[in-house]
């Protein structure tokens, strides 16, 4: 005898859960490298998280979009460099990268400004450092030009003298009537480092107007050498990024160990069309290609022909990376870049120049290692605050439900399977991390999924208060119940929707794991919960009162069909 066709489609409905379970198992364990665990994120794990803080020319406020400009394109350098998990959100002026993991060293790469120039080299020579004169944080005496400055010069005309060290100028206004210097590190004393750098190393006067003007040119080649024997190479310069395309530079080798006055910029990086690294075995080293787009590769072409055993050099954001000598001129716009680099900077000078500068120049990112350790013990606090929550959901439902109770529990838990393997597969391909947010969403999805079973069983107790059997009171109970279980859904969803749209930060993780729970609940509810309810009902042994727990329901349906009958018969005679 075959089965009934609600009993094939109620099959159905299990085999295909089941099927879905087996794929998605199999995409877990068989596809990828990674371990068949979710991705933790920086909390969980520890980490890095990187601060940039974006300068100005004059101190003032960035604007608003050059700051969401910038953070799009770290975004496009994270996607390109590769590093996984990395989230990059906007902090008033500064742009905050956290990195879980190991991979901080990558993440203070992705804040460089990017800001590549071509300029021709006016004049090299060796950089010899010498110590300083004065400690660190105090001012050199008025009478010698400060570290990187010009030689001694007089004052301006209608410009008052420098007053001594520690004293005032005769006739000068008292000391507390004089405007307080910036605070070191504020942005208005940014603000003025970036203009003294500029009048020193951006001196119009370092480069002849007119290389034909024999006595301009002299000038200028005896100021290039009293400006390069002042200037100090320094790690953390001022001028990063801020630099005039324009005008002069005097910059460093990046290992410091030249020093250049460079002619005015003549390609400029945004010129660039592509650029990859690469391993160079005639050199011995890892280089960085270009190739130009077609007015960048016809403006290099004119200046490597003018300039054929010159030398040119590849400013980025205000340090030379490389100064080649030019052999022959280079008409296809082919050009490398050496400079000694190691394989990740190769790469990172790479990707950074094919993603474009950002329109903002930052200060020098301070990585922070963060400890997992407390995000493990939040996170063990939050784990034993959801079994716990779990444990009374089930105590509750064998109490109230008995066998429905159980069948709760069973839906519960492959709701669990389900959603542990598409947290795994989530980390591999979009590399989505596990947060304490993101827990703190799946603990309340808990309650959303148990209240869909709610819905469900006391529809379905409604109709067996009205009199029908436990048989027949389901596929009813089911068609009622599930209108209020996708509307109670699909508003969950929605919240989550718009919550993850306008947040930022760990409330992003909170609201897509309620959201993705949120469909996982329609899946095993529709697939699994009722599809066993109604096996139940159609087992003698399993639907009887004492098993069910719906004895109660039952007897007032039977009293309420009895007098329902009793009134017809009353109603007849």
């Amino acid at each position: 005898m075959a089965p009934p066709a609600g009993q094939i489609r109620l099959g159905r409905y299990l085999a295909f859960f089941v099927l879905i379970v087996i794929g998605l198992y199999s995409l877990v364990f068989f596809t990828g490298n990674g371990k068949p665990t979710p991705k933790l994120g920086i909390e969980l794990q520890g980490g890095t998280r990187v601060t940039l803080t974006a300068r100005t020319l004059d101190g003032g406020e960035p604007p608003k979009e050059a700051l969401e400009q910038a953070k799009t394109i770290i975004e496009t350098r994270v996607n390109g460099i590769g590093v996984a998990g990395t989230e990059v959100v906007l902090d008033g002026n500064n742009v905050v990268i956290t990195v879980p993991g190991e991979q901080g060293d990558q993440a203070k790469s992705l804040g460089q400004t990017a800001k590549l120039g071509f300029r021709k080299v006016a004049t090299v020579q060796p950089n010899t450092p010498t110590p300083p004169q004065q400690q660190p944080g105090t001012q050199p005496p008025a009478s010698q030009p400060p570290a990187g400055g010009p030689p001694s010069e007089a004052p301006a005309a209608g410009q008052p003298s420098a007053p001594p060290a520690g004293g005032s100028a005769p006739g000068a206004a008292p000391a507390q009537d004089q405007p307080a210097p910036p605070a070191p590190g504020s942005p208005e004393a940014e603000a003025q480092a970036i203009q003294a750098a500029k009048a020193v190393r951006q001196n119009p006067a370092l480069v002849a107007a007119d290389p034909a003007d024999q006595a301009a040119v002299a000038a200028a080649q005896q100021l290039q050498q009293e400006t390069l024997a002042q200037f100090q190479c320094t790690p953390n310069d001022p001028l990063r990024g801020n630099d005039d395309p324009a005008l002069p530079l005097v910059a460093c080798l990046k290992d410091g160990s030249q020093k250049f006055v460079l002619e005015p910029e003549f390609l400029p990086g945004t010129m660039i069309d592509t650029a990859s690294s690469g391993y160079d075995s005639q050199r011995g080293g890892y280089v960085v290609d270009l190739s130009f787009k077609a007015d960048g590769t016809k403006a290099w072409g004119d200046f490597t022909s003018a300039n054929v055993n010159e030398q040119a050099a590849f400013v980025l954001d205000t340090q030379v990376v490389s100064a080649p000598n030019i052999t022959v001129p280079i008409l296809d716009g082919r050009t490398q870049i050496t400079g000694g680099f190691t394989q990740s900077e190769a790469k990172n000078l790479a990707d950074v120049l094919k993603y474009g500068s950002l329109p903002l120049s930052f200060a020098s990112s301070d990585a922070t290692t963060v400890s997992a350790t407390l995000g493990l013990a939040s996170l063990q606090a939050g784990l034993i605050a959801g079994g716990i929550g779990l444990l009374l959901v089930f105590v509750y439902c064998l109490f109230y439900y008995r066998l429905l109770g159980v069948l709760t529990i069973l839906s519960l838990g492959l709701s669990g399977v389900i959603v542990y393997g598409v947290l795994v597969l989530l980390g591999r391909w979009i590399n989505f991390s596990l947060d304490l947010a993101g827990v703190a969403g799946f603990i309340i999805a808990i309650g959303v999924t148990a209240d869909s079973f709610v819905v469900f069983f006391e529809r379905l107790k409604d109709e067996m208060r009205e009199g029908r059997s436990f048989r027949s009171a389901v596929p009813r109970g089911w068609i009622r119940g599930r209108r209020t279980i996708l509307a109670s859904d699909a508003v969950m969803f929605l919240a989550a929707a718009v919550l993850y749209l306008l947040a930022v930060g760990e409330v992003r993780g909170f609201a897509f794991t309620l959201g993705m729970s949120t469909v996982l609940d329609l899946v095993v509810v529709f697939l699994v919960t009722h599809p066993l309810v109604a096996m139940v009902s159609k087992s003698k042994t399993l639907s009887n009162p004492k098993i069910s727990g719906l004895g109660g329901v039952q007897r007032v349906g039977s009293q309420r069909r009895t007098a329902k009958v009793a009134g017809a018969t009353v109603k007849e005679a």
